[in-house]
């Protein structure tokens, strides 16, 4: 099973920036963002494909951005106006089925997750 691992998460303010990372053992055909906070289910936030077709969770179009080096087997999370409701632990996530990187359910492989808080 791929190995995952984030970076990149801390402590921001309302309108802030940041930038998350996830080293991966080795590629797959879906790499993903996941969310989670207590007494919530994890939620997908953004997925891409090996031919960089995104897809993006509502609540985060236009303000997130999903990237991946393939020769560096790295995903990114770009995160621009950051809002205190994006507050979360953010998990890496991969899945073998291209073609469906939005169908959250079909992701398996996570990492061990980092922290993002937003205060107002």
């Amino acid at each position: 099973q791929v190995q995952l691992v984030e970076s990149g998460g801390g402590s921001v303010q309302s309108g802030g920036s940041l930038r998350l990372s996830c080293a991966a053992s080795y590629s797959t055909a879906c790499m993903g963002w996941f969310r989670q906070t207590p007494g919530k289910e994890r939620e997908g936030v953004a997925g891409i494909g090996s031919d960089g077709s995104a897809h993006y969770e509502d609540s985060v179009k236009g303000r997130f951005t999903i990237s991946r080096d393939n020769a560096k087997r790295t995903l990114y999370l770009q995160m621009n106006s950051l809002k205190p409701e994006d507050t979360a632990i953010y998990y890496c996530a991969a899945s073998p089925y291209g073609g469906s990187c939005h169908v959250w359910a079909r992701y398996y492989a996570w990492g061990q997750g980092t922290q993002v808080t937003v205060s107002s």
